[in-house]
């Protein structure tokens, strides 16, 4: 301690005599006169500079994490939904709150299902409750309906200190397995147990879960997950994560998107060359796609799951949202059912529901739910285990799913408000999704397909090979480079169909129809003036 004292000591002083030294100098002082220590004020400033390079500058170092020491598994998800193109609308946006001049006055982002972001008013019921479980002392007030504070105290009193700011059960809190469970059972006229319902936060949550726990082995062995092409990113992303092995199969775009059993065969046994395939994933309805499974081709699907021996994911968020008059939504877990003890006793199938879809919209409270039927036993009690890790799904989030599995009923107070709120919101997408597939396929060169359901279009376009040129100039795909054009010359923001998947040699963006009606008119004429002059440019 004494040393490094000295040490500190000797520089302190000799910085001073450095300092005493410039001053003398500047008065004209004797360049021999002694300092206070009867030394020359030079030698004092030898011995300053000398002391200052006893510890020398060092270069700072090498960083830890890099681009080459992070993890690769990470680095290779991508995520189109929030890509290179919206990061562009960001800095676009910013650029016009500056006064930057463009040819367009805003962004309109039609790249993500954000429904309330696009305009669409909460679901009151939904709402009330929601603030009743946030402001307890709001259920003394007469401005809320009756029916609304019996949901809100059950919430309340299953948590923990009667609060939404409590932890719950990492499975989520029991009173709303229990109403999840007794949707099920209405809608699918077969018995749900609540032990089979996990909470998430939502369904993005629970499939990146379950396919943790089923991707294992390496080389050949390596679980191999079958995702339907255009996909949801997110399947591809988490695929990526956890270094498991794509394999592709293609839905018939000349068929409406539909889902052929024949080229799920295809896919698995090429893909048994190089992997073992264990997971069927399936997307109904179909993001980006907009199409809706029939009953056969559900049936068909379940039967190839047994057969084969895969693993069943039902992603099923788009439940709500069928607005053809020729289809209806028929979940798997049903139609497994309908199908026998032999499919309904063997076949593992997780199916996901969400808060942020339908005609709740409510994205950001992330609530949703899993239901897991034939898992074994000792699986159910790893699957807890690792749901563990991350505490409980936000309460506010499982809350907001219990609103949605257990709605107003007739006879109820806010029965009629939300009825009629919920079929406004549906109706008004069913309008929507006819608007933009005529629109669309009046404008040459853009062929779109019916939207049975979901809320997205996804239309396949024409761009001409000087385009194409262009466009691996710039180190684009060529949907890239047609959706980076639109949005800097119209503001208009969608997703290219390389982010989802698409046949070689076709090209498609994903647009959302949520926008209202009047705005969305007029981004699809902006697309097809874009479009027109695309072609010219570029014929």
């Amino acid at each position: 301690m004494s040393c490094s004292c000295s040490f500190w000591a000797r520089v302190i002083l000799s910085r001073f005599a450095m300092q005493r030294a410039a001053v003398l100098m500047r008065r004209g002082s004797c360049p021999r006169a002694s300092g206070p220590w009867g030394r020359s004020h030079s030698s004092a400033a030898a011995e300053a500079s000398a002391a200052l390079k006893v510890r020398p500058e060092r270069s700072p170092r090498d960083r830890i994490l890099t681009l080459e020491s992070m993890n690769p598994q990470v680095k290779a998800v991508e995520y189109a939904v929030r890509g290179p193109i919206v990061l562009k609308a960001g800095e676009i946006e910013m650029e016009l709150q500056r006064g930057i001049k463009k040819p367009f006055t805003e962004v309109i982002r039609a790249n993500i299902g954000d429904a309330h972001a696009m305009g669409q008013q909460p679901i009151t019921f939904l709402r009330q409750v929601m603030a009743l479980c946030t402001y307890p002392n709001l259920l003394s007030s007469a401005s809320f309906p009756e029916d609304a504070k019996k949901r809100a105290r059950r919430i309340l009193q299953a948590c923990g200190g009667n609060s939404l700011g409590s932890y719950s059960a990492s499975q989520g809190v029991n009173c709303i397995r229990e109403d999840v469970a007794a949707f099920i059972t209405r809608r699918d006229g077969v018995p749900a147990d609540p032990d089979n319902i996990y909470l998430t936060t939502g369904a993005s949550d629970g499939i990146s879960t379950i396919l943790k726990l089923l991707v294992s082995g390496g080389g050949k062995s390596r679980t191999g997950v079958l995702i339907p092409i255009p996909q949801y990113p997110l399947y591809s992303a988490v695929i990526s994560e956890l270094d498991a092995v794509q394999v592709n199969y293609y839905l018939d775009e000349e068929n409406c998107w539909a889902l052929n059993v024949d080229e799920l065969r295809r896919a698995v046994r090429q893909a048994k060359d190089h992997c073992d395939p264990k997971v069927l994933c399936i997307i109904n309805p179909g993001n980006p796609t907009g199409q809706v499974q029939s009953r056969k081709c559900i049936e068909d699907v379940i039967h190839f799951a047994w057969e084969e021996k895969l693993f069943l994911l039902a992603d099923e968020v788009y439940q709500d949202n069928v607005y053809s008059p020729d289809c209806r939504f028929h979940s798997f877990k049903k139609v497994l059912y309908q199908m026998g003890q032999e499919y309904s006793s063997n076949v593992e199938l997780a199916s996901f529901h969400s808060t942020s879809k339908g005609y709740m919209g409510e994205c950001g409270y992330r609530g949703g739910y899993m239901e897991v039927i034939n898992l074994h036993p000792e699986i159910k009690g790893q699957l807890v285990k690792l749901l563990s890790v991350r505490l409980c799904p936000p309460v506010s989030g499982q809350a907001a799913m219990d609103i949605v599995v257990n709605p107003p009923v007739p006879g109820e107070e806010s029965f009629e408000q939300f009825s009629r709120e919920k079929e406004s919101v549906l109706g008004n997408l069913a309008k929507k999704a006819k608007l933009t597939e005529d629109l669309f396929n009046q404008v040459p060169g853009i062929q779109c397909n019916p939207l049975q359901g979901a809320m997205y279009a996804f239309p396949r376009i024409l761009i001409p090979a000087k385009a194409v040129e262009a466009a691996q100039a710039h180190k684009m795909a060529p949907d890239m480079f047609y959706c980076m054009k639109l949005l800097e010359e119209t503001g208009i923001c969608v997703v290219p169909g390389s982010g989802f998947g698409q046949r070689e040699g076709t090209y498609h963006f994903r647009m959302t129809i949520l926008p209202p009606v009047e705005k969305l008119k007029t981004v699809l004429h902006k697309v097809k003036d874009f479009h027109l002059k695309f072609l010219e440019k570029y014929a």
